[in-house]
């Protein structure tokens, strides 16, 4: 069976982001119950280098979209950074998600083996077949910063678990 970028990318990426919606939610309904910022879990880092959760969530959906975008040859998707509140992260996810749907399959599945090159930094680019840019780029940075969102919240006692993080349903 022949597994197309377009349907690697896009099953990761729903689940990565339904689960990532599904912890916000219960880290805003945590936050309510326990009389606590939004602000206080959104600035929050597991150490002093590491990007705050809210920051950890906008890479999270704004790197698969503009990189899909890249390899689709269409517009990159404006995700402005202006969320203060969990439910503003939420739309996000959704804003991101509903803009990586629209993309053209065939135009992400085509020519898999063809280089693609892309910024890794502000004055740095890097090129790579386009298969491994799905497959060693955008989907490890996608599960790199979705886990870090996680591990976040879970260590400020959010009772979340690995059912929460992988979005399988619950009995």
């Amino acid at each position: 069976m022949n597994v197309t970028l377009s349907s690697l990318a896009n099953t990761a990426i729903d689940q990565m982001f339904r689960g990532l919606d599904g912890v916000l939610e219960k880290a805003a309904a945590a936050a309510k119950a326990k009389g606590v910022e939004e602000e206080v879990y959104l600035n929050s880092r597991l150490a002093p280098d590491m990007l705050p959760l809210i920051r950890q969530v906008r890479i999270a959906t704004e790197l698969p979209a503009r990189a899909l975008s890249r390899v689709a040859g269409a517009d990159l998707p404006n995700l402005a950074d202006d969320e203060t509140s969990f439910a503003d992260l939420r739309a996000r996810i959704s804003r991101a998600h509903a803009f990586i749907k629209d993309l053209s399959e065939e135009a992400i599945d085509a020519e898999p083996d063809a280089s693609i090159t892309f910024p890794v930094g502000p004055d740095r680019e890097m090129t790579l077949p386009r298969r491994a840019y799905v497959q060693n780029f955008i989907l490890p940075n996608l599960y790199f910063h979705v886990t870090a969102s996680y591990l976040i919240l879970r260590h400020l006692g959010v009772e979340i678990g690995k059912a929460d993080f992988l979005a399988v349903p619950q009995p």
